[in-house]
């Protein structure tokens, strides 16, 4: 179950709100892999410079997955709002 009408902030607190319970740390994890084409893709656009638009969409679309699992994450534990949002990436190398 993902929250209604999520109300999400990066700050400790939500205007207009008060916090009545806690349910702890909830998490969206997401490990997203670049095809070999998508690399060889990547390889000739950074040749020209610029933003790698691949690699762009790639992350855009992995914090966008993450995001939404946190927010199912919380509405599995009743939450109706998520405060303190942060993203973090982390490369694993083969």
């Amino acid at each position: 179950m993902s929250l209604t009408h999520p109300l999400t902030t990066t700050a400790f607190d939500l205007a207009g709100y008060r916090i009545t319970k806690s349910f702890g740390v909830v998490r969206g994890i997401i490990v997203r892999s670049r095809s070999v084409i998508g690399n060889i893709g990547a390889s000739l656009q950074s040749l020209f410079g610029g933003n790698i638009s691949l690699y762009t969409n790639l992350c855009e679309r992995a914090r966008e997955d993450a995001f939404n699992l946190m927010l199912t994450h919380a509405g599995q534990l009743g939450a109706n709002a998520v405060v303190g949002v942060r993203y973090d990436a982390t490369e694993i190398a083969p």
